[in-house]
């Protein structure tokens, strides 16, 4: 299952980008959180790993 952003804890700060070795996820400038490309999305859970507010999670 692809990683899903918890949108209303998401504060954009970009690390979970850096991490995805499969450049899943960007950040949406609109909406100012991190948005996972499900299609992309490898379950790999790195990005789950580095966000410092626990705002994604990869089941």
């Amino acid at each position: 299952m692809p990683a899903k952003v918890k949108k209303e804890e998401c504060t954009g700060c970009g690390t979970c980008v850096e991490e995805c070795p499969v450049e899943a996820i960007i950040i949406d400038e609109d909406e100012g959180c991190a948005v996972v490309d499900e299609e992309e999305c490898v379950d790999c859970g790195a990005c789950e790993e580095v966000c410092p507010i626990q705002a994604i999670e990869v089941k």
